[in-house]
């Protein structure tokens, strides 16, 4: 019997990328993020509201966009974003002219972060770890701007036009991690006055004593191993954590009966041969052992008899725990002979710390000092860190301080999913969580009942792991206000949402 196939029909379907925006913005609003941006003078005059361009700036980067025109062209294109958007047209000389114009996003920062510890579970406690290092943004499409130096990049062994910024970030012992501030290193010539990284770093940190008082831990690369570093640490209640170096001056005290107690200039180096033997006995996985009686020279201020200051060197004793298998130590040591590499025995290494009355505690929070390394892995490949190629300073502060608003959401999120994971099997990573939330397909459909748009997102894939998340914030209603809508409310002006994972 003969049969016959019919020609196939299409249909056009709702269809979007950004599954996640509505949990994104409830997140948003769980943080007051824009409110924050209207106190720090960061507004329109008329058209679409700044904190609306704002939020769109935050889902463009989890979608991978590269440019404003991209993102414009996000909003038209995404059915579910035409729906949140519908009211206004985003268009890109809208964004153009608005991340142009310079604000004051330094103030935006700082409230975000006094907005985080004004909550109990992203709050600094005393004990927890501020992140220090350094990195840099390529931008490969410009030269000889005022904000972009030509610096080598040690990750991939090239020179590259790019900005240079000191970052520090908070790491929760409950878990959490997220970036406080940024600031953008400037290379002088001449006879110009340069503020170093040192200096920069310092401003971060005062400012984080505005709203932090209790005593924190600042863990850092070698680099910033500098003794007036250190003391400036230790006069703003921060205990100090980092790596030695070969040319890091130590003494060991030496007390002999009937002697007096003497100090002896020992290398770094020195110190891990000697501890080397035990260390290796140990077996496999992370194994230290911390040395007493090591001693360092910090510069101390003191008045002389006709009340002039001066400044000398004592000394003073510090933590000092020879490690072997650190995190960080899993790709290939370059052996150089830099007075800036670290000191190293067989791949083992010497940490130093303020504490030396909590070696086992300085280690670990040494430990956490990786976490900053993966929150730049995560911004550059999964968040555009170094896609803004715009030539106006003004657009290269606003990406970044929009980045890390975005990242601070993502890494709530992901700390409520992680945090009561039983096994490494369960949560998900970082990636895992925009691929699959965030930043995934799904369908739209709409229906009207009652008088009432009903709105129907279908996720793309299986979301069943992150069910705790879309039942706690996906909202009700997909209106953007800023506060959420009443029941009294026009039922003809409300879409619904309807929860489907």
């Amino acid at each position: 019997m003969k049969q016959n196939l019919e020609q196939p029909r299409f249909r056009k379907l709702s269809q979007g990328e950004c599954a996640g925006a509505p949990i994104l913005r409830s997140l948003w609003d769980r943080f007051d993020f824009s409110l924050l941006l209207t106190q720090s003078g960061i507004f329109k005059r008329s058209g679409a509201p700044a904190w609306m361009l704002c939020f769109m700036y935050a889902i463009g980067l989890l979608s991978g966009c590269t440019s404003v025109v991209q993102m414009s062209d996000l909003v038209r294109k995404d059915a579910l974003l035409e729906l949140m958007f519908k009211p206004f047209a985003l268009a890109q000389y809208t964004f153009s002219r608005f991340f142009t114009t310079p604000f004051a996003w330094r103030t935006f920062g700082k409230k975000r972060v006094a907005r985080l510890q004004a909550d109990n579970e992203t709050a600094l406690q005393e004990g927890d770890v501020v992140n220090l290092d350094d990195t840099h943004s390529a931008h490969p499409y410009a030269k000889k701007l005022p904000f972009l130096c030509w610096l080598r990049d040690s990750s991939t062994k090239t020179y590259s036009w790019c900005m240079s910024l000191v970052v520090v970030q908070a790491v929760l012992r409950s878990g959490l991690e997220y970036p406080l501030y940024y600031s953008v290193w400037h290379k002088v010539e001449g006879d110009e006055v340069s503020v170093s990284k040192f200096d920069l770093a310092r401003q971060m940190l005062l400012m984080l004593r505005e709203s932090v008082s209790c005593r924190l831990w600042v863990a850092m690369d070698r680099w910033y191993l500098c003794k007036d570093f250190f003391v400036f640490l230790q006069n703003h209640s921060y205990d100090w954590v980092t790596k030695a170096k070969r040319n890091t001056a130590l003494f060991r005290k030496i007390a002999e009966p009937g002697r007096r107690e003497r100090f002896v200039p020992v290398s770094a180096r020195q110190l891990i041969r000697e501890a080397y033997k035990c260390l290796a006995a140990t077996g496999h996985g992370l194994s230290a052992i911390a040395l007493t009686d090591i001693h360092m020279k910090l510069p101390h201020v003191t008045v002389r008899r006709r009340g002039q200051p001066v400044t000398k060197d004592r000394l003073v004793p510090i933590a000092a725990i020879v490690a072997t298998r650190l995190k960080e130590d899993e790709e290939a040591l370059i052996e150089s002979n830099d007075s800036d590499d670290p000191a190293t025995y067989k791949g083992a290494y010497l940490i130093t710390s303020n504490r030396y009355d909590a070696p086992d505690e300085a280690l670990k929070v040494y430990g956490k000092r990786w976490r900053i390394e993966v929150f730049f892995r995560a911004a550059k490949q999964e968040l555009g860190f170094e896609q803004c190629h715009s030539t106006s300073e003004s657009h290269q502060h606003a990406h970044m301080e929009l980045l890390f608003a975005t990242e601070t959401l993502l890494a709530y999120t992901l700390w409520q999913i992680n945090k009561e994971k039983t096994s490494d099997d369960e949560g998900c990573t970082h990636g895992e969580m925009v691929r699959g939330l965030f930043h995934t397909r799904c369908q739209i459909s709409r229906t009207n009942r009652k008088g009432i748009q009903r709105i129907y997102v279908d996720f793309d894939i299986e979301a069943y792991r992150f069910a705790s998340i879309i039942s706690a914030y996906w909202p009700k209603s997909i209106l953007m206000t800023w506060w959420p809508v009443s029941s009294s409310a026009n039922s003809q002006n409300i879409q619904l949402f309807q929860r489907t994972a």
